[in-house]
């Protein structure tokens, strides 16, 4: 029988990016459930999706133990992914690179970068605490005249192919059974405290057992149409690439004191951004084609000055291309609403991510299908970054956002 005959599913997943696939394919992964999952997305080309545009990175430095939890588990992950997510002799490839994370912090900065250092290493993350001659050592070509120190990760966090990431999820996920329709969620049908089907665009009604909502930029407007509000908002992001002729080696993903990153992208080739000031933040919105457009003074005025000055090879550079892409940030704390929505018994959140869908997938898709599957968790407790938190304005702080 076809989706379109039965046009009934026990699990609809909203959303058939990283988020939503990553769920769907550890749904069908466990032994307890024998349903059947449908993957609804709007564009499966994904060329808008912030899985396919990030900088596709991974960090344990976080200051909460959740977060690390839920990264330590990503990594372990990601080193073996071709024993979750091969189909038969295709084996994913994301190309990882353990090249760690720097935080730069000043005086000001430094007994922040201590303690979120301390709890890090508690929870296991390969993360170790620098004073500026030790940086010196390990990053000749770092200017370390203003800081006071560093926090680096030795192992277990750096960068991959993130469109390799979500191709893998995918596939794997159809390997196993998930339906994917391409279709755009115009209304969700609530009966009391329950989702009973969604309707499309297009007409179409699937009936479901269960909705989760992994729907990105448009995760908030899903919410919506159940009659939930969350404080959710798709921003706005850019990304921009140079090249350098001088050698900068072993460089990590750095992250300085003004709040730039940049990363290595290949020989002599680097990737850079920022999070911009919040009255300069502009807002994403999928249908918009201006969404697109790139702030390349951005880059001029305010991320290659602070980047060459903290990496003096950079003062010679080469532009490159740019692009814009969706970030999905939580306005209540910068973590993600994950699990079941409050005075809903099968309505579930994935959403508001800041910035770490990708590195966060693996375990949010296993936490999801267990709390569907199981009714609770069982490999990682995300109680912390659950739905309650919001109603209740019980903020959870992280101290380390990029």
């Amino acid at each position: 029988m076809t989706f379109q005959e039965s046009q009934i599913a026990d699990v609809v997943i909203v959303g058939g990016a990283v988020m939503g696939s990553s769920t769907a394919y550890q749904l069908l992964a466990d032994s307890g459930f024998k349903g059947r999952v449908v993957v609804i997305e709007k564009d499966p080309t994904y060329q808008l999706s912030a899985s396919a545009l990030s900088a596709a990175s991974i960090r344990q430095q976080y200051s909460s133990a959740v977060n690390i939890r839920v990264s330590l588990h990503g990594i372990h992950f990601l080193r073996s992914i071709a024993d979750h997510l091969s189909v038969d002799d295709d084996r994913p490839e994301i190309g990882l690179k353990e090249g760690g994370y720097l935080y730069c912090a000043s005086e000001a900065g430094e007994q922040i970068l201590r303690e979120n250092q301390a709890l890090q290493a508690a929870e296991g993350a390969d993360i170790l605490f620098l004073k500026p001659d030790e940086l010196k050592a390990r990053f000749p070509w770092l200017n370390v005249e203003d800081l006071a120190a560093g926090t680096w990760g030795r192992s277990g966090e750096g960068w991959f192919d993130g469109w390799g990431l979500l191709q893998a999820f995918r596939k794997k996920a159809r390997s196993l059974g998930a339906e994917y329709v391409k279709g755009e969620v115009s209304e969700v049908e609530r009966d009391g405290d329950a989702i009973v089907a969604v309707r499309l665009t297009d007409g179409t009604r699937i009936a479901c057992g269960a909705l989760v909502n992994c729907a990105g930029s448009g995760g908030r407007a899903i919410a919506e149409m159940a009659g939930l509000a969350i404080p959710v908002q798709a921003k706005r992001r850019y990304v921009f690439t140079f090249s350098c002729k001088e050698p900068v080696e072993n460089c990590p993903l750095l992250i300085d004191t003004s709040g730039a990153y940049v990363r290595p992208e290949g020989e002599g080739h680097f990737i850079c951004g920022a999070s911009p000031e919040a009255d300069l933040d502009p807002d994403w919105h999928d249908h918009d084609p201006a969404s697109q457009d790139i702030d390349f003074s951005f880059f001029e005025e305010f991320i290659w000055p602070n980047l060459a000055t903290r990496v003096p090879a950079f003062e010679a550079i080469k532009p490159g291309r740019a692009w814009s892409g969706p970030y999905d940030m939580s306005l209540l704390d910068h973590n993600a609403i994950i699990g079941k929505a409050v005075g809903f018994k099968n309505f579930y959140l994935c959403n508001g991510f800041s910035g770490h869908g990708l590195q966060q997938a693996p375990a949010v898709g296993r936490a999801l299908s267990e709390l569907i599957v199981h009714g609770g968790y069982r490999t990682l407790d995300l109680s912390e970054l659950g739905h309650e938190r919001v109603l209740e304005n019980r903020p959870l702080l992280e101290r380390n956002v990029i």
